[in-house]
């Protein structure tokens, strides 16, 4: 049963990523870092199709990947393949975009970014820059939307002169989006624990917050456990107190 949620999360993923692109993106000419800006260059200048290109331009990273880290190519590469195909796939939405651009920014940064997000949450991504980064921030422990965040500022900041400045502002608001949404959904198989201890591991009401919660824990939490000390008292032997 392990693919089954894997495999929704590559396909819920992917249609994020294809509506993101298709109904907000490509309608403004705005841009998204990674591979998908390289694709949307590509289908701005060139008229190729920007799924086809993707693929193309991420081979170099699949063999640096393949190289370095088997389990992580493996996992990634029906990701980056469906999510590419349903870019081309989904593109006669275009032309039904009647949001403004800083809306189709926004918007379609924000689809794009849980998209990712939730393909990444299952070790999985949209292949190219995504797998690089997600290949750095497990090398090197880093969160992986500020990996993404800074590849995808390189590219986007890179091209200026093909897009204009308008455009690229925009584009940025686009990147931003794309990490916000990314950091938020990536992390969604490890849910925040359901207490807070405020003040020091001492205080009376960290001792009575730390006698609610599992031994294991406990311990973790508190550098200091008191351990068990024997007691002797008159009569009956030995007794234990904590």
């Amino acid at each position: 049963m392990y693919w089954l949620p894997k495999t929704t999360a590559i396909l819920a993923g992917s249609l994020l990523v294809a509506l993101g692109v298709n109904l907000f993106l490509v309608p403004h000419r705005l841009l998204e870092g990674g591979m998908i800006g390289i694709g949307l260059l590509a289908t701005y200048y060139l008229q190729l199709p920007a799924g086809l290109v993707i693929i193309g331009a991420s081979i170099p990273v699949f063999i640096l990947v393949f190289a370095f880290d088997r389990r992580l190519f493996y996992h990634s590469f029906l990701g980056m393949m469906i999510s590419s195909w349903f870019i081309d796939v989904f593109s006669f939405l275009r032309p039904f975009n009647v949001w403004s651009t800083a809306s189709s920014a926004v918007i379609g940064g924000s689809l794009i970014g849980t998209g990712v997000g939730l393909m990444l949450a299952y070790e999985t991504n949209t292949g190219g820059t995504d797998l690089l980064a997600q290949f750095i921030a497990r090398r090197y422990k880093l969160p992986v939307a500020f990996v993404i965040l800074g590849i995808d500022g390189i590219i986007v900041g890179s091209s200026l002169q093909a897009v204009g400045v308008e455009r690229m502002v925009f584009s940025f608001f686009t990147i931003l989006a794309v990490a916000a949404t990314t950091h938020r959904f990536s992390r969604i198989r490890h849910p925040i624990k359901p207490y807070t201890i405020i003040g020091p591991l001492h205080s009376v009401r960290a001792k009575r917050t730390l006698c609610t919660i599992a031994p294991t824990e406990r311990d973790a939490l508190d550098p200091n456990p008191r351990k068990s000390t024997p007691r002797v008292e008159k009569g009956w032997g030995k007794k234990w107190r904590n």
